[in-house]
């Protein structure tokens, strides 16, 4: 499984941006998939996530009523839409997924990112004040 996430960029304090986390060579239909950050000089942390049937949500409470954590099955592409965006936000990007032995039931959200097998290359998000 390859994930490319895509979607970064400079935006102003206010902005929108809608990442995108696309999948290529996934034979199964079953993953939750995740939404990092880390900012520089800082730990990797979780802002989003979504369950495999799509039923159930996370976010972190710095993000809650800002961003939004979607899937389009077809296109095999999850996106985080990113509203309201702050300084604070700036950051490298990353997706997750989980793998094909990930035993979470439809509504399990993954928060932890040792629970996630595959990542995808991260995308920058710069946010000017």
């Amino acid at each position: 499984v390859q994930l490319q996430a895509s979607g970064g960029g400079l935006v102003q304090a206010g902005g929108s941006l809608r990442l995108s986390c696309t999948a290529s060579r996934r034979t199964f239909n079953r993953y939750a998939t995740g939404w990092f950050r880390q900012a520089p000089g800082k730990e990797r942390e979780f802002v989003a996530g979504i369950s495999w049937s799509g039923s159930s949500t996370e976010y972190a409470d710095s993000v809650k009523g800002r961003f939004t954590i979607s899937r389009d099955n077809p296109k095999n592409t999850d996106y985080l839409q990113m509203n309201s965006l702050k300084p604070e936000d700036a950051a490298v990007y990353y997706c997750a997924t989980s793998g094909p032995n990930s035993k979470i039931l439809s509504t399990t959200v993954l928060i932890f990112p040792d629970e996630y097998v595959y990542w995808g290359q991260g995308t920058l998000v710069t946010v000017s004040s």
